[in-house]
């Protein structure tokens, strides 16, 4: 099918290509659960959450809530271009969202009696976003993609874990569920990293520059990220876990120096992203850290989730949305600079700040959670338009 096709019907232009949304509801969706979660956990509000604790509740929430809509956003609309084959639209993408958003809202207004329908909802979400990407890609016989749909149909699989233990059926499965979908995302950022931000930067930065990019890395990144996930699961934060975070220190951080450039500085759409994948080459870092040093292994964790997720997935909404509503990349809105180290303030004040001065720590957190607010709800409002209005340059997507 030829993508650009006038014969594909016109559908609302929020329902023409899966970035539109997702990226708007992962920008909402942000602002609302983290909002509820400093009502939570710094005003001590109570909400029904679907009988989960609070704590378990904002964790799954910022994965398979928050997490999983912009990956739907990205995938939908990046193997479009891979395959050239068009991927949902319209209606089916419509219902695809309905179930997305209804398991958001039985696990934040339902009663423990929900349970069941919010698990049944979201792992049917996760099916059918597997579904949608696996069939473009099998057709346009695009193999290498595969590894994607795997890592998709793993994050299905780690989310009934983790509603497996929020019945009390698996002793493990919420811890399991929560670090499992957590470090499948981190999988899924390396190999999209791998593949857009050297190609990125070298288009970006205005001047001529070669990347550095080796193959042993790659695979091996991988690999260990896999055996480092499982040992988590089995003897968290033990001496293999250590070892294997520092192995993946060490690989990633000769990654990220092949990929420096001192032109990034000057262009918010590249340096968030670079900062994005420093921030999980320190989360390596302070987990070792834990083992060695003693550290909490709630910093560590943050500095994947904030550092690392929360930035990589903004810079990421806000690059394709502008490319794919016709804008140009390389003359991005002047506020994005600001929203972008607004975010990154919220990182280092989330696992930073409470390291060195632990008796401020609730304020920190407090403070953390405000900034996060401030940046995704700007987003949103400064996106909104964007993602909900046709391509400004009149063609289809």
């Amino acid at each position: 099918m030829d993508i650009q096709s006038p014969s594909v019907p016109l559908h609302s232009a929020w329902l023409r290509l899966g970035f539109r949304p997702f990226f708007l509801a992962a920008g909402g969706f942000a602002v609302v659960v983290m909002v509820l979660w400093f009502a939570s956990f710094t005003l001590d509000v109570s909400f029904p959450f679907a009988g989960l604790v609070p704590m378990s509740w904002h964790g799954h929430e910022m994965i398979y809530g928050y997490g999983m809509a912009v990956i739907a956003g990205f995938l939908l609309t990046a193997v479009r271009n891979w395959t050239g084959i068009q991927t949902l639209r319209g209606t089916p993408l419509l219902l695809l969202f309905l179930f997305w958003l209804t398991a958001r809202l039985a696990l934040l207004l339902g009663n423990s009696h929900w349970l069941p329908l919010a698990a049944s909802f979201d792992l049917l979400f996760l099916a059918l976003l597997s579904t949608a990407v696996a069939v473009p890609i099998l057709r346009a016989h695009h193999w290498h993609s595969l590894a994607i749909v795997a890592k998709l149909l793993l994050l299905l699989g780690a989310n009934l874990v983790f509603y497996l233990g929020a019945a009390g059926r698996i002793e493990s499965g919420i811890y399991w569920g929560l670090y499992s979908g957590l470090y499948l995302i981190i999988a899924l950022i390396f190999t999209m990293a791998r593949r857009v931000l050297p190609f990125f930067i070298e288009r970006g930065v205005g001047y001529p520059v070669e990347l550095y990019n080796n193959k042993w890395i790659d695979i091996s990144s991988l690999v260990l990220l896999a055996v480092f996930w499982i040992a988590d699961m089995v003897r968290p934060n033990g001496l293999l876990v250590t070892l294997l975070a520092l192995a993946l220190f060490v690989l990633h951080l000769r990654r990220l120096v092949g990929w420096y450039t001192p032109g990034i500085w000057s262009k918010p759409l590249l340096w968030v992203l670079y900062l994005a994948y420093a921030a999980i080459v320190v989360a390596f870092g302070l987990k070792a850290l834990v083992y060695f040093a003693g550290i909490s292994s709630y910093f560590a964790l943050h500095a994947f989730a904030v550092g690392g997720i929360g930035m990589m997935t903004l810079g990421m909404m806000a690059r394709v949305a502008l490319g794919h509503s016709g804008r140009n990349v390389f003359e991005p809105p002047p506020q994005l600079f600001w929203i972008f180290s607004i975010l990154f303030l919220s990182f280092v004040l989330r696992v930073f700040a409470p390291m060195l001065f632990v008796e401020a720590y609730r304020l920190w957190i407090g403070l953390s959670q405000a900034l996060w607010t401030a940046a995704f709800a700007a987003f949103f409002f400064m996106y909104f338009p964007i993602l909900s209005q046709p391509r400004i340059d009149g063609q289809d997507g």
